[in-house]
């Protein structure tokens, strides 16, 4: 599947494990786990709690999906 077939959403991320899984909080209300893409491992960008996310979804498997790309939250916690 390409990166072109993944459904986009926004998301928080609530939580970090170990092993590079991440705990994604939805607008929707649905929390999902989801892990770092190639890429942005290649480029070594971080991710933490509280950082707004863009996440992919597989359309046959919506409770797992790849973080695509990230925004920082300013410290006003716009």
């Amino acid at each position: 599947m390409s990166r072109s077939d993944l459904l986009s959403v926004e998301g928080i991320v609530t939580n970090v494990f170990a092993g590079g899984k991440y705990a994604v909080s939805l607008h929707t209300g649905q929390t999902i786990s989801a892990k770092i893409s190639g890429r942005m491992r290649k480029y070594q960008i971080s991710v933490i709690i509280g950082d707004r996310v863009t996440v992919g979804l597989s359309p046959y498997d919506v409770s797992h999906g790849l973080i695509i790309s990230r925004e920082k939250l300013n410290s006003k916690g716009k």
